[in-house]
């Protein structure tokens, strides 16, 4: 008795599909270039390849169907019955192709179209983002835009997001990240609460004053970010006011509830107004950004490429960066 051979792993079942299938696909490949040619040798060079490579797709083709397609002789090329039933079937999954392909070729070389999906911090997204995208969509009327506000980390997979703001420190190095200008963080206090409780002068007095924590998507309280003697530090102080909003907490700076870190964007205004005074600014970090993140940059399609150099150019031009205070 012959013994059965043993049974395959399911690695090396996957191998041969991948293999068939491969084969199978260069074979229809083959099989209806030459059709649409009227021979081997034009159907070889609109491919790119010999006539003998398109030739031995064809026979392979035929030998896993197990039927013959082409009737050959040296001087003619002709289908067989099963051979146009088979191109029939074929044409539309071929066209259809085709034309995905050449659609695939117009989002990425021909003139920038279709939907952009754009993550952003509710604040910076708020504030900064939404007010230039008019002027985007002027330039770019076959670009529907879908603007997300959120504080949570941006999930570029699951939440089909295109391109994403972020502020911070970024530490995600699969990404790819362009600064667009430096962030800028200053702990901020209203002149009437100057007047009555006074500035804090370092870190370690936060303890001595009312602060305004802003709670993060994730449920965390965001903690205060200094650099010290050259280090950089965190603290999270104990607060009398916490929200989950940034404009609540810089409404409530400005009327006087309390201290609280904020990113220049919310309140260069109100700094070079003096509505707001900027406390221990020596001790400012001065590592972050405001960013632009994308998954890759290759394949890049056109509309998030002109997206991210408008966006660029017009943050750039807008006064965020507080100097001089």
């Amino acid at each position: 008795m012959t013994a059965s051979p043993p049974p395959l792993s399911p690695a090396t079942r996957q191998d041969l599909v991948a293999s068939s299938f491969s084969t199978s696909y260069a074979g229809v490949v083959a099989f209806m270039t030459v059709v649409a040619e009227g021979s081997f040798a034009k159907a070889g060079d609109r491919l790119g390849i010999g006539r003998s490579a398109v030739s031995r797709g064809v026979q392979k083709l035929e030998t896993q169907l197990g039927t013959r397609l082409l009737s050959r002789t040296t001087r003619s090329l002709a289908l067989t019955r099963e051979g146009e039933m088979f191109h029939a079937r074929c044409q539309p999954g071929v066209a259809q192709i085709s034309q995905a392909l050449e659609d695939l070729r117009e989002l990425r070389d021909g003139p920038p179209r279709g939907p952009l999906r754009i993550g952003a911090p509710a604040g910076f997204g708020r504030k900064v983002v939404a007010p230039l995208l008019h002027g985007f969509q002027s330039r770019y009327p076959d670009i529907a835009l879908d603007l997300s506000l959120s504080d949570a980390p941006v999930d570029f997979t699951a939440d089909r997001i295109d391109v994403a703001f972020r502020n911070g420190r970024l530490e995600d190095s699969q990404l790819i990240a362009r600064q667009i200008v430096p962030m800028q963080m200053f702990v901020c206090a209203s002149p009437a609460y100057v007047k009555a409780r006074g500035m804090p002068a370092t870190p370690d007095d936060l303890v001595h004053h009312d602060c305004v924590n802003f709670r993060l998507a994730s449920g965390r309280t965001r903690e205060w970010e200094f650099k010290v003697r050259g280090e950089h530090r965190k603290v999270t102080p104990a607060s009398r006011l916490t929200f989950n909003d940034a404009e609540l907490v810089r409404q409530a700076v400005v009327e006087g509830q309390g201290i609280a870190q904020m990113p220049g964007y919310q309140v260069c205004g109100l700094l070079r107004e003096q509505a707001l005074l900027s406390c221990m600014p020596q001790y400012a970090p001065d590592d972050s950004g405001h960013y632009l993140c994308y998954p890759s940059r290759q394949h890049l399609p056109s509309r998030i490429r002109v997206f991210v150099d408008h966006m660029t150019t017009a943050i750039r031009a807008l006064d965020l960066q507080c100097t001089g205070l």
